[in-house]
């Protein structure tokens, strides 16, 4: 139980999840490990990235409890255990998967349940789901608004364009966390210098800081 409420406080205090979708699982590991470096203590390896088990392993290896380390697009039951297995600290999928809800709960894991509508974002958390993701978030911050006002209750995340320059907007809207992907993971690829990576993990958790101020 108290690993699970370690994670949570990484999410919710810090307010950024970044999600490492990438083509190879070495420039996976090297991304996150670089975030990591630039302050961000929650990382969702998608389970779409060639090796991401392994990716997961070796940043739990590596980091231990100093961040939390979790499996993306994890669509069924299965793959939730195998992720738990690999040392996932969190679970996300792009839809509502009971099955994954399910196995997560049983071992203490929290989960992030992808959802667009009212109906699927109630059914997620009515499944158990710690944290609904709104999933694609591209329609903006004004739809997160507008669902938040009868849902107020609600940890909902947009994942998908979301950036430094829009992160105020999103939480002005009313969302606890958000997830960010390439604008920070692929930022070493015009010459490999990872060292990008942690920079630009560093001011966009300067840019949520300053966005949650009132």
């Amino acid at each position: 139980m108290l690993h699970k409420l370690v994670t949570l406080n990484h999410i919710i205090e810090d307010g950024t999840i970044v999600i490492v979708r990438l083509d190879d699982a070495d420039e996976a590991y090297r991304a996150a490990d670089a975030a990591i470096a630039g302050g961000i203590r929650a990382i969702e390896i998608t389970l779409s990235t060639p090796g991401a088990l392994r990716v997961i392993e070796r940043l739990v290896e590596t980091h231990g409890s100093a961040a939390s380390i979790g499996a993306g697009t994890v669509l069924d039951g299965p793959s939730a255990y195998a992720s738990i297995s690999a040392g996932a600290s969190f679970l996300v999928s792009p839809h509502l998967s009971r099955e994954m809800i399910r196995t997560a709960n049983r071992h203490q894991v929290p989960t992030i349940s992808g959802a667009y509508t009212p109906t699927e974002i109630v059914e997620s958390i009515e499944e158990g789901a710690d944290i609904v993701k709104l999933f694609p978030a591209e329609i903006g911050p004004e739809y997160a608004r507008a669902v938040l006002a009868p849902l107020a209750h609600v940890a909902l995340m947009p994942a998908g364009g979301v950036s430094a320059a829009n992160a105020k907007t999103w939480f002005d809207a009313g969302v606890a966390a958000v997830g960010v992907g390439s604008t920070i993971t692929k930022a070493a690829r015009p010459d490999g210098d990872y060292s990008r990576v942690t920079t630009a993990a560093a001011d966009f958790l300067t840019a949520v800081r300053g966005a949650r101020q009132r």
